[in-house]
């Protein structure tokens, strides 16, 4: 069978430092921190105190506020990105098939803030079941999708990945493999999360996962510094229309990138860590190659799982060092996270976005505050600290892995015909 070719044509993004793709970029580039005291809950007597929220977002200005209510916020970011890609990519769906467009979303946990506010409410009363009748649909992590399906009138495959913060990238990678093999035309996928609430955080707390720098929270995510301590809980959500080339050169439709290959492995080692020396990641990534077809010394730039925990930052960079050998040394690499926090299971949409832009605009994002180097990392690395690089890049992979070893990497390069 000869494999179709997949094509980029419309983003959407709503994140900590940007609530459209266009802001997204920008505060990348200059390297915004979007981190700040919580807002969404009282975190007084927490040991973080500080999240990477969404900020000046309303869900009335996507949807009814009645239908609104009947929603996780994990599913009002996931409309409002999809309206902005959507309209991006100029689909006029009336004029599509659609039987042959769908949706692949990725969430890590979905709508945490519902079971959350039910489970509360249960627990203040006097032990008589009274559920909102919405409590089950606007939980459910699949509901996102289905939402999307519906409000475009979509009936072509529609369902979630579900792998911890490698989630969106493992909708990626369904996609790709769903529209080259000619089960679709298009597909709408990403991701979405919303954990920024008294059982996220604490959760998180409860692991010793997250940073407690809250006296200083914007310089709180520190990827590959020495002095890092633990990673910056994010929220939001990132949509990548992806449809084939065939598909999209019918409709005359602007092309940013080429989707060229996925990876994806299990690190087999620990529940919550990855594996110390990277082979998880280094197999990832060398099944992502192997899967586009190109020489690793073809990528320019990797943007990076790069959480900010003192031994995930280290078997990452050993996994690179690995895999690239000598070109590792020429590459660019950065980590996102240090502005946006961690997304979660929105991480591998928001982080491609940024990885598509870095290739259609040939420009490296930093990996801000970076104060102290961390003897135990090669400096010889390209971390891009502190401020963005220009250079040409062709091909960009980005990385992410989630909690039980799962691991998913995505290749994207420059169109040509």
């Amino acid at each position: 069978m000869e494999l179709k070719r997949v094509v980029v044509t419309g983003l959407g993004a709503l994140t900590p430092i940007g609530n459209t793709v266009s802001a997204f970029w920008d505060s990348l580039i200059k390297g915004v921190s979007g981190a700040a005291p919580i807002t969404r809950f009282d975190a007084s007597k927490f040991k973080t105190r500080f999240a990477c929220e969404v900020k000046g977002f309303s869900a009335d200005n996507f949807m009814e506020r009645k239908e609104a209510r009947k929603v996780d916020p994990f599913v009002h970011y996931a409309l409002a990105v999809v309206d902005e890609a959507v309209a991006d990519a100029s689909l006029e769906f009336e004029k599509l098939d659609t039987n042959r467009i769908g949706v692949i979303w990725g969430s890590g946990i979905g709508g945490l803030k519902t079971f959350l506010d039910e489970v509360i409410s249960f627990g203040q009363g006097d032990g008589t079941p009274r559920f909102n009748p919405f409590f089950i649909p606007k939980m459910i992590l699949d509901i996102a999708p289905g939402h999307i399906s519906m409000r475009y009138g979509l009936h072509g495959l529609n369902f979630s990945t579900v792998s911890a913060c490698a989630s969106s990238t493992h909708a990626l990678i369904d996609s790709l493999n769903y529209i080259r093999t000619g089960y679709a035309d298009v597909i709408i996928s990403g991701g979405s999360e919303a954990i920024i609430n008294e059982a996220g955080i604490g959760g998180f707390n409860a692991m010793h996962a997250l940073s407690t720098r809250n006296d200083d929270p914007t310089t709180a995510s520190r990827p590959f510094d020495k002095d890092r301590d633990g990673f910056v809980a994010g929220e939001g959500a990132g949509a990548i229309i992806l449809e084939s080339l065939e598909h999209a050169k019918a409709r005359g439709a602007k092309i940013y990138a080429e989707l060229v290959g996925g990876g994806m492995s299990a690190d087999a080692h620990h529940i919550t860590a990855s594996h110390p020396e990277g082979l998880g990641a280094r197999l990832a990534m060398a099944n992502a190659i192997k899967d586009a077809k190109i020489s690793k010394e073809n990528i320019d730039y990797i943007n990076v799982h790069g959480t900010s925990t003192p031994v995930g930052d280290i078997s990452e960079s050993k996994a690179i060092l690995d895999f690239y050998g000598d070109h590792a040394y020429d590459l660019s690499i950065s980590s996102t996270k240090s502005m946006t926090g961690h997304l979660l299971g929105a991480a591998g949409a928001v982080e491609s976005i940024a990885s598509i832009l870095a290739v259609r605009n040939d420009m490296a994002p930093p990996t801000i505050n970076h104060f102290t180097d961390d003897p135990n990392l090669d400096q010889k690395l390209n971390f891009t600290f502190n401020k963005a690089q220009k250079r040409k890049i062709d091909a960009a992979m980005s990385n992410t892995f989630g909690f039980g070893g799962h691991n998913a990497t995505v290749i994207f390069k420059k169109f040509e015909e």
